[in-house]
């Protein structure tokens, strides 16, 4: 060969068809320089060298029989002896003097772009058969950032080359079947983005756990990404809801999840360890790492890429914190979830646990039990046994033999993101990441539980719980003229239920946000003064990052009305305000200075009396700008708010101009407000509650008690306890009746229509508009929903 051109070319001359040519790391950057940039997203420019180059390089060095002869001991040899001697040859080997030559002209022409005599550039390895659709060679081979100069951009090019065939690079070829002859490797240099001084991350296009297709996930920390790609940190998680990216003046960032960030990883001034990690200052902790406008943006580059390559895409991105500017730095194609069947999801339930040990962010949706073993290397891989729990601080590609053994991972460090939740998923292995001391408190043989079923947030217990999986098939569901909603209250689990034909939510419980996520009681944030001293440490251990700290409570509830918003956006979301009773209200942080001591609390001051209540106003008043958060910031307008426990209609006036004091007015940008139908007197004065809201939903199990006179929670009176007695029949029949007079809407959200087949018949036959189940029982209710119709 004698053409430079030959051995590099401009990543902005190369496209996707370049792939056998650049390799698909490579062939995607020059592909989103040249077809995106229209759409804003930025790209750094560099070089590559092209697969000849590679080839060439074995001929000329006289390598490549050799190489083709130890790689033929594999089914003989250690592979670690096969990579070692691998790797040796081609570092010992020169590159040829042409390609030297071609090498350090582009690096010069690329300084003389910058204005550096020697500018840092990322130097990376992309190999002809990675990032395809059907197979992630994600972070099979190396990467080096922050290299200057030619000399160190030469020795860094042959690390890739080498790279090539590291232990876990001829491991993924040997079981995807690639043959090693076959694949060559193209090196991408890249101007450095100075995200050492900003921050940077992952992002993906779709949601990783669930597969939620309207979502973009990113993940960040401050300076350069290796540490959220390892999954040596706790980075930020943002979630965005991709649908209302479009309209530029709503901000549909649904979730916002700081991470610890202990650590970040910056520039070194030594030549032979470019980068060197340090701890992150108290602030940086604290802090997210990008604002909410450049979340968006980020969100909005994701779609478009995802747009132009027709696929769910995995992408790394960086903030130059000397400019403020962002960039994509990689995209590949996302293989796990995006190529999942979607006829059938496998739930998992858990009963009887054990004491909880250490919890992290859950991958994976299922259970599993098994010893765990607390490994500190993967070289420690003798020491493992199949079937057991793998416990680790944090994992990289050399720990994959490892995890294809065990039935669930614990790590102390990482995201959702890290490399231990990307194998993971494609392994289907349960995991909890990023526990923090799971490493230290997890025993060697202890018998444990990794459960991953309880939404976004995984646990980890004690001894071998009692648990449930189950299939629901999604085929042949029918249509029906009745809807039938998902009560839904665990904003962390909302999005594991998009693929059901549901018609909605027809109730969101307020109060599990409140109770799980936020934990303070709204009135300890307006009046601090009342609180204990013990209270007021654990709300600012909690509200840390938050100058407002009424905001922190507005912040969370947002967020948490918004992933069950957008789980079924654009149907509607039936969200019921705050529903606690006193002394559910005393047990959250800050709460026994603001609750009196009740005898009967469940018919006390609770539901629409507190909303206009001198005691509880403002804090009814975060409620609602955290309602307003969601659906005018976020956008998210499916939002319907439902009000409990209303006694008369004069009180339904007043929780209505309360209400309206707030910002929310009925009828305006499309409000409606539904009022639960759970007091006698709801069923009685439909006629007058019907001149208040848009419609009613039926609390089986309060209606019961009140119309039987039977307190729920007796255990004595619990057989005559029956939300199917013909007396409740009746009074349903009656509010369904006078409710469509007044053209106002009525469901039902309780356990009878799931548990009692009959009982959703009789719902039909009395014209109910929705019924509103658990998601495990939504197809069958769905089907006997369906019968009912054909039979009429």
């Amino acid at each position: 060969m004698t053409s430079n051109q030959e051995f590099v070319v401009e990543l902005s001359s190369v496209t996707n068809a370049d792939v056998g040519r650049v390799g698909g790391k490579n062939a995607s950057l020059g592909e989103m320089i040249q077809q995106l940039e229209e759409a804003g997203v930025r790209v750094p420019g560099g070089f590559a060298t092209t697969s000849e180059a590679y080839w060439w390089f074995l001929d000329e060095a006289g390598i490549r029989a050799r190489l083709d002869e130890i790689l033929s001991q594999l089914s003989d040899k250690p592979l670690e002896k096969v990579g070692s001697a691998i790797r040796k040859l081609i570092g010992e080997a020169d590159l040829p003097q042409d390609l030297d030559q071609a090498i350090r002209k582009a690096y010069r022409q690329m300084a003389e772009q910058s204005s550096d005599a020697e500018p840092p550039v990322a130097v990376r390895s992309s190999a002809t058969a990675e990032d395809l659709p059907e197979a992630s060679f994600a972070g099979q081979q190396e990467t080096f950032l922050n290299i200057r100069g030619e000399e160190s951009l030469i020795k860094a090019c042959k690390r890739c080359y080498a790279s090539l065939f590291t232990n876990r690079a001829i491991t993924y070829r040997e079981n995807h079947e690639i043959d090693h002859t076959q694949v060559a490797l193209s090196v991408g240099v890249q101007h450095m983005v100075r995200s050492d001084t900003g921050g940077a991350g992952v992002m993906f296009s779709i949601d990783t756990e669930t597969g939620f297709p309207d979502a973009v996930l990113i993940s960040a920390n401050w300076g350069l990404g290796e540490t959220v790609v390892q999954g040596s940190v706790d980075p930020d998680e943002y979630r965005v809801f991709k649908p209302l990216l479009e309209n530029e003046h709503l901000i549909p960032v649904i979730e916002k999840r700081v991470g610890g960030k202990e650590q970040k990883l910056i520039y070194s001034d030594d030549p032979d360890k470019p980068t060197e990690l340090c701890d992150t200052s108290e602030k940086e902790r604290i802090l997210p790492v990008l604002s909410d406008t450049e979340i968006c943006q980020l969100a909005r580059w994701a779609k478009a890429i995802e747009t132009h390559y027709d696929r769910p895409m995995d992408m790394e991105w960086a903030r130059d914190g000397e400019t403020g500017e962002i960039f994509i730095v990689q995209a590949r194609p996302e293989t796990v979830e995006s190529r999942k069947e979607a006829q059938e999801l496998k739930t998992f339930s858990i009963g009887k646990k054990g004491e909880l040990l250490v919890s992290g962010l859950s991958i994976g949706s299922a259970i599993a039990v098994g010893k765990a073993c607390v490994l500190e290397s993967a070289s420690d891989i003798d020491r493992f046994e199949e079937g057991a729990v793998l416990v680790t601080t944090m994992t990289d590609p050399d720990w994959v033999p490892i995890m294809k053994k065990a039935v669930g991972l614990v790590t102390d460090h990482g995201g959702r993101t890290s490399h231990a939740a990307i194998v993971s998923r494609e392994l289907g292995l349960p995991a909890i990441v990023g526990t923090d001391r799971g490493s230290e408190i997890l025993k060697n043989g202890q018998e444990i539980t990794v459960s991953c079923a309880e939404g976004d947030k995984g646990f980890v217990y004690e001894g071998a719980a009692e648990y449930e999986s189950r299939d629901v098939s999604l085929k042949d569901i029918p249509d029906t003229r009745t809807k039938v909603m998902l009560n839904l209250a665990n904003p962390d689990a909302a999005l594991r239920w998009w693929r059901l034909p549901s018609d909605g939510v027809g109730l969101a419980r307020m109060e599990f946000v409140i109770n799980n996520i936020i934990k303070i009681h709204p009135m300890a944030l307006i009046q601090p003064d009342k609180v204990n001293e013990a209270d007021r440490d654990k709300i600012a251990a909690l509200t840390a990052g938050w100058d407002d700290k009424k905001q922190y409570f507005v912040d969370h509830l947002a967020s948490g009305v918004a992933r069950i918003a957008a789980s079924q956006y654009p149907e509607p979301v039936i969200v019921r305000m705050s529903d606690f009773k006193t002394n559910e209200y005393a047990d959250l942080i800050g709460g026994e200075a603001f609750e009196p001591k009740e005898a009967n609390p469940m018919l006390g001051w609770r539901g629409a009396s507190r909303y206009y209540s001198e005691e509880y106003r403002d804090g009814f008043a975060l409620e609602c700008q955290a309602i307003r958060k969601a659906r005018e910031v976020m956008g998210l307008d499916n939002v319907i708010i439902m009000i409990p426990f209303c006694r008369t209609p004069e009180e339904a006036e007043q929780v209505i101009r309360e209400l309206g004091k707030n910002g929310l007015v009925r009828g305006d940008k499309g409000l409606e407000v539904y009022v639960m139908a759970e007091i006698p007197a709801n069923v009685i004065l439909a006629d007058e509650f019907s001149e208040h809201f848009d419609g009613f939903s039926i609390g089986s199990n309060d209606l019961t008690q009140l119309v039987l006179g039977i307190d729920r929670d007796s255990q004595r009176l619990a057989p005559m306890f029956d939300d199917r007695h013909r007396a409740l029949r009746r009074a349903i029949s009656e509010l369904i009746a006078t409710a469509h007079k007044h053209d106002r809407k009525v469901g039902l959200c309780g356990q009878a229509p799931s548990d009692h087949p009959e009982f959703a018949r009789f719902l039909v036959d009395a014209g109910i508009d929705s019924m509103s189940v658990g998601p495990d029982s939504f197809v069958n209710v769905k089907q006997e929903v369906a019968k009912a119709e054909r039979r009429d």
